[in-house]
């Protein structure tokens, strides 16, 4: 018989930071950009730019081809593209900011319509993979002095979207942006719990968005004193 030793398995999570990995603060995006600004990382800058504005997965991101964001003389205001996992459409905006660092990172490399908008370095013809992304962003986040285990790819897809939901609490304009199937996906992966909802339900008061009918305006008045007309009473 083994040991119990030699069969326990060590855990794959064991050390790690699990869960849904949160967003960046602005004060994180502002020194990221900084950084990547300062050291002449075009690609880079332009990819975390990318990848804030369209809050994409990173499956999705870097499957971007050129023609995807760039139209004729320019790059384009919106986009839209496919997703891999659901195969439904989400579109997306780039802002003058990110639509400058592509302007920089295309007129760099001299890339084509057809071409992937973010290329591998190691292998020629294919695209950045996945893994390759993962690791551009623990350097970002090192960058700027953060743990790397705290944030991942998905807490660029989630910054906008929950700083829109933080100033809107618009859960369905959220969706549409994320591109979910499924409002409750939404509330999900952006962490809403019970006090989120509490508070909104707090900042909306019913009294003030109703308007009370003229007759119920005196306790003491009739209602033909009014000119309203009195509830009906079953």
């Amino acid at each position: 018989m083994h040991s119990t030793n030699e069969t326990t398995r060590r855990p794959w999570n064991l050390g790690r930071l699990i869960g849904p990995k949160p967003p960046f603060k602005p004060k994180h995006i502002w020194a990221i950009r900084t950084r990547l600004q300062h050291e002449g990382r075009t690609r880079d800058l332009a990819l975390f730019n990318t990848a804030i504005d369209s809050k994409l997965r990173g499956c999705d991101l870097v499957r971007l081809r050129v023609a995807d964001v760039h139209l004729g003389d320019g790059i384009r205001l919106r986009a839209t593209i496919i997703q891999q996992k659901t195969g439904r459409p989400v579109p997306f905006e780039l802002t003058e900011t990110t639509r400058e660092t592509l302007a920089a990172w295309l007129k760099l490399r001299g890339l084509r319509a057809g071409d992937w908008l973010f290329p591998s370095r190691s292998r020629p013809g294919e695209h950045l993979t996945t893994r390759q992304y993962g690791r551009l962003v623990d350097e970002w986040v090192t960058l700027i002095g953060l743990d790397p285990a705290g944030y991942g790819t998905h807490s660029l897809r989630r910054t906008k979207v929950a700083l829109i939901y933080r100033r809107t609490g618009n859960l369905r304009a959220c969706q549409l942006l994320l591109g979910h199937t499924k409002l409750e996906s939404t509330v999900r992966y952006l962490g809403i719990e019970a006090d989120d909802a509490l508070v909104m339900s707090e900042q909306t008061d019913i009294s003030r968005l109703s308007r009370r009918p003229s007759w119920a305006a005196a306790p003491n008045s009739s209602p033909s004193e009014k000119g309203g007309k009195p509830p009906v009473r079953s």
